[in-house]
């Protein structure tokens, strides 16, 4: 396979596999665990949670745009 064809399957594959894991995570904490929901008052744990679901997909966009932001060389 070519060098320039696998890189790119390859960021493909990163990008896909860090946004399942990121969403696995936060969905199970979430759901699972019942810290996405605000029952009867606003506690530490929501809004730990939050606070965490806020800077894991920050932080899974931002490396995804790094990732991207490097030219593809498929000349090589």
């Amino acid at each position: 396979m070519e060098p320039g064809v696998k890189e790119y399957l390859i960021r493909i594959l990163n990008t896909i596999s860090l946004s399942a894991l990121c969403l696995i995570l936060n969905i199970t904490a979430g759901i699972k665990y019942e810290l996405a929901f605000i029952d009867d008052k606003l506690q530490w744990k929501n809004v730990a949670f939050y606070i965490f679901l806020f800077v894991s997909l920050t932080g899974m966009v931002l490396y995804i745009i790094k990732i991207w932001r490097k030219p593809l060389d498929f000349e090589k």
